[in-house]
């Protein structure tokens, strides 16, 4: 085997491994909802405390990534990665061991910073092992189809290690993922960060812009159960905006900033973000919603609601893929738009289900449909927001779409949730009775539903107006370039 074949291999070895990590990640933010009863059970955790399992993991991972994919770019993209999975894998093995709810809670929040430094830097790996265009198309829809079914798989995962060895080991498990693959990850992935930047570490920028965002996502996550209009929400969403303010004014006045804002130049990249963060506000809330609808109202058990979920994961791995051979061929903006309306019309199926529905009726099709959507829109967000950036500010760019969707996640699911809330509280007011529990339920589900799909809109909308054509057309000429074995225009036009 020649040098070149050899490296050929061991790069898409590397993408397989980092793959795995991001699935992790995702994974993780799922895996403990099943798991949660068992929890509260074992630790005595107050009903209130309980959410805090999983926002405590959500606050932190969307808070660092930002700071995160910066570090990756000045420190290292590979011992960011390493680092990062280190940390991850200690937190989990602390939190399996926790005895009360501080314990857990605090090991979730290191474990969500775990994620932060090191789902940004191994995205960024990724944009640096493969060139712009078909090659990096090829390895972003596996990065899109393992990524994207994770939060699937994390429910199905949950249900199983939850029934048959503990709570415990839904943490444990990904002890020997981080361990082994941090391991591995210097005979597999070389070493490289930004050369041409000062590595002056800009830590007042840090420290608000995480701190800003933190305060953001807790706002939104704790709004259903404090109120929209209460004075914390209120106060939290005011000093968030605050401490975003105030990074803006230090960037714009750092010599080497944390954000250069320059980048935002690249309008592709920017309309990528608004629409990566429509397609986390309309698709994360999806898998939430869809669980207490299988098991609140269809009546489900924990493990039959996970394997409910394998149509819908195996969907995404083969539309990630399709998604990115279509890339190559027609541009990455067409796609997006098409991700989105199927995101659309998933959600608008879904708005139908019914009380006494079943799984086939009510939750195969519209998943189906909504995974191809998924696996569209997953994938095109993140080649687009990538595509063209300089490979000194990958990381930069990879924390940017991964804060989007986090962040969109988030805000949908707290506006969603208290949609739902609305509607359900309304019918019951209407009923009273026990036995109108399950249509109120039903109907809370159905307006959020909705409201996901409204969110899809709007994002088909902006992908049509934010994203350029040239862009996306260029992109399509680059591999027809190589493809014809001439200098891409691009470079041409340099030269």
């Amino acid at each position: 085997m020649t040098d070149q074949s050899a490296y050929e291999g061991r790069r898409w070895i590397g993408l397989g491994l980092l793959s795995l990590a991001q699935f992790v990640v995702v994974l993780d933010a799922s895996i403990v909802n099943v798991a949660l009863p068992s929890i509260g059970r074992s630790l005595d955790f107050s009903q209130g405390n309980l959410a805090w399992v999983v926002n405590a993991y959500v606050l932190t991972f969307g808070g660092f990534l930002l700071l995160g994919g910066r570090m990756a770019d000045l420190l290292g993209r590979r011992r960011v990665f390493m680092g990062g999975l280190i940390l991850f894998a200690i937190a989990s093995l602390a939190g399996g061991f926790a005895e009360s709810e501080g314990q857990l809670i605090a090991a979730r929040a290191v474990q969500g910073l775990g994620a932060a430094i090191l789902s940004p830097a191994a995205l960024s790996i990724v944009t640096t092992m493969f060139r712009d265009g078909a090659e990096r198309n090829k390895a972003l829809g596996v990065w899109g189809a393992v990524a994207g079914s994770g939060g699937a798989a994390g429910v199905l995962l949950g249900g199983v290690l939850t029934d048959t060895l503990g709570w415990e080991w839904v943490l444990w498990v990904n002890v020997p993922i981080g361990i082994g693959a941090a391991a591995v990850a210097p005979s597999l992935i070389a070493e490289s960060r930004s050369t041409s930047q000062t590595r002056h570490f800009d830590a007042w920028g840090a420290i608000t812009v995480a701190a800003g965002l933190s305060i953001l996502v807790y706002a939104l996550v704790d709004a259903t159960d404090a109120g929209w209009g209460s004075g914390q929400t209120l106060g939290l969403l005011a000093l968030s905006a605050a401490l975003l303010a105030a990074f803006v004014a230090i960037e714009l006045r750092s010599a080497a900033p944390l954000v250069p804002f320059r980048i935002f130049r690249l309008r592709t990249l920017t309309g990528a973000n608004v629409v990566g963060l429509l397609v986390g506000a309309s698709l994360f809330s999806m898998f939430f919603f869809i669980s207490l609808y299988m098991q609140q109202v269809l009546g489900f058990s924990p493990i039959k609601s996970g394997f409910s979920y394998l149509p819908l994961a195996l969907t995404i791995i083969v539309s990630a893929g399709i998604a990115s051979q279509l890339v190559t061929r027609i541009g990455f903006k067409p796609v997006l738009v098409t991700g989105m309306g199927f995101v659309a019309a998933g959600l608008v199926w879904f708005s139908q289900v019914s009380v006494d529905g079943g799984f086939t009726a009510d939750v195969l099709g519209p998943s189906l449909l909504a995974a191809v959507g998924l696996g569209f829109s997953f994938v095109t967000t993140t080649i687009a927001a990538v595509s063209g950036v300089d490979e000194s500010e990958s990381g930069l760019a990879s924390g940017l779409i991964n804060t989007s969707q986090q962040i969109g996640g988030a805000l949908g699911l707290a506006v969603l949730a208290t949609i739902a809330t609305s509607r359900t509280d309304d019918v019951l007011a209407q009923g009273g009775s026990a036995a109108a529990v399950p249509n109120a339920l039903t109907e809370g589900f159905q307006a959020a539903f909705l409201g996901g799909a409204a969110f899809a809109v709007l994002g088909g909308v902006l992908a049509l107006v934010l994203i350029r054509s040239r862009d996306s057309r260029a992109h399509v000429a680059l591999e027809r370039d190589r493809e014809r074995g001439e200098q891409p225009a691009e470079a041409r036009a340099r030269a």
